[in-house]
């Protein structure tokens, strides 16, 4: 499997120099070289397939013999080794539930099995590897659950100070040995632009072998792409063979590997892109003028970007024509308070909690349901978190429903470590060199 630059088609490298290098040096993304279509015949029967084994084709048929089967298949079994149910809503509205993974949150697909990949390409005696990773919320956990203890890596995970909820906070900054916390006194946007910064940075390159746990990672998106073939999967046994997705959308890695799945053949007839006030996409669809801003704070924190990184994926996947990119993909915005009375609305009709990202995502998916003729089609948004995560949203009568994970009662018990930074580089620079 070869990857190539967003901004160089003409430029190739190997998987595993990808995965290494997380960006290459002209400041793109890495995409595959070529998307493979999978069988048809794959496809028609992926009700047969259980969510391992559908993980496995997928993975197999992108990296092309970039690793061995038999490697591939043991990175899979400790990876994917939870379940990511399709939950019945109402009629033709359904919830893709991925929060059941050790941090409670989609990115445990992606952390997961990155840093089994990683491992697996980590030479003994090689240089250790330094992980840079910024998060709005729920990266930094999944990253540092997959991360911890594996030999020969540091992680360092950097999060917006006052804009993470406590639990997510707790999940980041109370794991000790390879990993440390900096929080950062601004947005999600200064702490990706400081972990893309350094990798422009000649110093630190020089000292330290750097990579990025961040979506922009292409092995991040790769796994992402399976529970999107399991989730049609589970409606095909339902007798469905149409279906809408609704994507909760921060940085677009999430959509962008849901598109990629697309492009490899699953028959998907619609992707929302449901986002709060940081509007940059659905602004963008409308419009056509695409205008990054500053991100606001909101309670769907894990997707405050305004100027998401994986856009440019998705862009490339389209070779940059919007006209093509709208007959697939339709964006949304939400509002706090929109977002509460959804959580207050499923709840009261349906006995269901969600946590305020899965709420926007089923908003979008009620509104594009009842603006279309849908009667056979299977309408599904994501649940990206465990609503757990998130109690300072939910009514005292919500709130006691709620069941505690053991993970998340066992984080009281253990001790908050964190360093606290400025959003200027040259401390961020200093830190990471020891200076500070």
């Amino acid at each position: 499997m070869n990857l190539y630059s967003t901004n160089n088609k003409y430029l190739r490298v190997p998987f595993k120099e990808g995965v290494f290098s997380s960006l290459p040096q002209d400041k793109g993304l890495y995409m595959p070289e070529n998307i493979p279509v999978l069988d048809p015949e794959f496809i028609r029967d992926l009700h047969l397939y259980s969510l391992p084994e559908i993980a496995f084709q997928v993975s197999r048929a992108m990296l092309n013999g970039a690793i061995p089967d038999a490697d591939l298949q043991q990175i899979i079994n400790e990876a994917i080794n939870f379940e990511a149910p399709v939950v019945k809503i109402s009629e033709q509205i359904h919830v893709l539930e991925l929060f059941h993974g050790p941090s409670l949150a989609f990115k445990d697909f992606g952390a997961r099995f990155m840093s089994r990949v990683m491992a697996y390409f980590l030479n003994e005696g090689e240089k250790e590897l330094n992980i840079l990773v910024a998060t709005s919320g729920d990266t930094g956990g999944a990253v540092a659950l997959g991360f911890l203890g594996v030999a020969n890596t540091r992680v360092t995970i950097l999060y917006p100070k006052g804009k993470v909820s406590a639990i997510q906070e707790l999940q980041l900054t109370t794991n000790g040995q390879n990993i440390r916390a900096l929080e950062i006194d601004g947005t999600f946007d200064d702490c990706q632009a400081l972990v893309k910064r350094a990798f422009n940075d000649s110093e630190l390159k020089d000292r330290f072998r750097l990579t990025s746990a961040n979506s922009i990672n292409i092995s991040r998106l790769i796994p992402q792409t399976f529970y999107y073939f399991n989730a049609y999967a589970q409606l095909q046994r339902q007798g469905y063979t149409k279906v809408v997705f609704s994507v909760p959308s921060g940085n677009f890695g999430n959509i962008g590997a849901g598109m990629l799945a697309w492009k490899m053949g699953l028959p998907v007839q619609q992707f929302l892109a449901a986002t709060n006030a940081n509007d940059t996409v659905p602004s963008f669809l409308q419009t056509g003028v695409y205008q990054s801003k500053p991100s606001v704070q909101t309670w769907s924190n894990a997707m405050d970007v305004g100027d998401p990184s994986n856009w440019v994926r998705i862009m490339d996947l389209f070779d940059n024509n919007r006209e093509e990119l709208k007959k697939i993909l339709t964006g949304y915005s939400y509002t706090d308070e929109q977002t509460l009375d959804a959580i207050r609305q499923v709840h009261a009709d349906h006995g269901y909690i969600m946590c305020p990202h899965t709420a926007i995502g089923w908003m979008a998916l009620k509104q594009w349901m009842n603006d279309h003729t849908t009667e056979d089609t299977a309408g599904v948004f994501l649940a990206t978190a465990h609503p757990c995560k998130f109690p300072d949203i939910f009514s005292d009568e919500i709130a006691r429903e709620i069941e505690i994970p053991a993970q998340v009662k066992d984080l009281e018990y253990k001790i908050r470590v964190v360093v606290s930074l400025g959003n200027d580089f040259e401390s961020f620079k200093k830190y990471l060199l020891g200076r500070q």
